[in-house]
């Protein structure tokens, strides 16, 4: 794989996950008030993941991203844990891994 690969693969998937939570569906804004945060929360998430996600990709700042990105990532784990919601850990998973792999690769 080459090396920069996984990186974009993160950034990517950092701004599909801020923007489906920027845009805030009902079902979302519910999970959100679920979990214990108020409906628009997940636009403050979406903004956050969607700030990760130009970080990643920009090379002053992917320290920042990836740092950032493991924030994001850990506290919406510990939080979908604290609910057992055990559901929502494959796709958190998912990116803890791409964080390790892109932070190995950069």
């Amino acid at each position: 794989m080459p090396p920069m690969l996984p990186i974009w693969f993160l950034a990517a998937a950092f701004l599909g996950a801020g923007v489906f939570n920027a845009i805030g569906t009902a079902g979302v804004r519910m999970s959100f008030v679920r979990w214990g945060f108020p409906g628009w929360w997940c636009r403050v998430t979406g903004a956050l993941e969607i700030l990760v996600a130009l970080l990643i990709a920009l090379p002053a700042g992917r320290s920042a991203g990836l740092i950032l990105g493991a924030i994001v990532i850990a506290s919406a784990s510990l939080t979908v844990v604290r609910r057992r919601e055990f559901s929502h850990l494959a796709p958190l998973g998912l990116f803890a891994v791409l964080l390790a792999v892109a932070e190995h690769s950069f």
